[in-house]
């Protein structure tokens, strides 16, 4: 079945692809329910459809992907499941990065530093800095990420010289996405309708695409079905044609 993407690649119109896309991946609790396995089972599932859409990603030459890997909310989970997954995100990168490099592909966390221990955040960030020669795709790993508090650490950030000049265009250099353009197209599996504090400035105009499949089951195909509905859209950017 995984072959059968390429199938659907003409339908593409190469010209027209996003050059960011933000995925909300959701669901991987509720697949780990369905196949009667405990909720980081799910967890562990779902980094596989992420290595699917990165190599997506990689063949048809997007510029920027955003994975929702952990939310400043998602510390209210119990201890155990957030351990695992903070265990699973640091091997899971390990494991992925001799490939990653082999992709000119370059990884980056973006997200806060509170609840963190200075040790794990150092070693994933290490481990990320190996990809930082490469030139290619860039990866953002939204983790420990919220919408709201990335403006306010932004506005923080901000000099009493800074307000004068302040535009909406200006501000974005403030965020943790600084020099990145916003997504063009957000993705969140599982059918769930709202944006959960992901990417609140940036998404100011960005498409939003919702499919019914569990993470876990989001694969190329998938993307592409995203992709397809992206290309279909008129953007107007609140103006008129």
């Amino acid at each position: 079945m995984a072959k059968d993407y390429k199938k659907l690649l003409p339908s593409l119109d190469m010209s027209r692809l996003p050059r960011h896309v933000g995925i909300i991946m959701d669901g991987n609790g509720r697949w780990a329910k369905q196949h009667n396995r405990p909720r980081l089972y799910g967890h562990s599932a779902g980094a596989k459809s992420i290595r699917q859409v990165v190599e997506l990603g990689v063949e048809l030459k997007l510029q920027y992907l955003t994975f929702y890997a952990f939310s400043t909310e998602n510390w209210s989970r119990p201890e155990d499941e957030v351990r695992g997954l903070l265990k699973l995100l640091r091997e899971r990168l390990i494991k992925e990065i001799p490939e990653l490099n082999q992709q000119n592909i370059y990884v980056q966390f973006i997200g806060s530093e509170i609840h963190l221990e200075p040790e794990y955040l150092a070693e994933i960030r290490a481990v990320a800095a190996k990809t930082h020669q490469n030139t290619g795709m860039v990866v953002n790993i939204a983790f420990n990420y919220g919408g709201r508090l990335e403006i306010i650490e932004a506005i923080k950030k901000l000099k009493p010289e800074d307000i004068a000049s302040l535009t909406p265009d200006n501000f974005g250099h403030y965020l943790w996405t600084k020099e990145q353009p916003d997504p063009d197209l957000i993705i969140r599996s599982s059918g769930e309708k709202r944006l959960s504090n992901f990417l609140l400035w940036q998404a100011a105009y960005s498409e939003i695409y919702v499919t019914e499949t569990l993470w876990p089951d989001f694969d190329k195909i998938e993307m592409i079905k995203a992709l397809q509905e992206f290309q279909s859209r008129n953007r107007r950017y609140g103006g008129l044609n």
